[in-house]
């Protein structure tokens, strides 16, 4: 079983920055792949990016460039570093990890454990 808690949402303007954390307990968090997803409102729950247990990671195109997904095995958590904040990334905030891989997928079908979520609002 993993356990993750994520933390560091709230209320910024547009062009602001935050860093969502993910705090992971129990199974063996530096081998697990990671992913961030986001669901604003109405809409589905959306891949933002994920990293490997190497490290590498991914984003989608639409936070290409300022966004960036980052671990610390040391200290079983994972970032999400959030800059030039828009409003449409309002959205609620989720870490999941996925034993059944070892490469971060797009998929939330493929996760086996989430976060409860972390609330992002940017304002105009």
């Amino acid at each position: 079983q993993v356990q993750l808690v994520e933390s560091g949402g709230g209320l910024v303007e547009a062009g602001g920055s935050l860093r969502l954390s993910c705090a992971a307990s129990g199974r063996a968090f530096s081998r697990l792949p990671m992913g961030w997803f986001r669901q604003a409102p109405g809409k589905e729950r959306e891949f933002v990016g994920g990293i490997g247990w190497s490290g590498r990671s991914t984003n989608v195109d639409s936070v290409k460039g300022r966004f960036t997904i980052s671990r610390d095995n040391a200290k079983n958590t994972v970032y999400l570093e959030m800059n030039s904040l828009k409003p449409e990334d309002t959205a609620a905030y989720y870490c999941a990890a996925t034993g059944r891989s070892t490469l971060p997928s797009a998929h939330s079908a493929d996760y086996d454990y989430w976060g409860q979520g972390t609330q992002v609002t940017v304002s105009s």
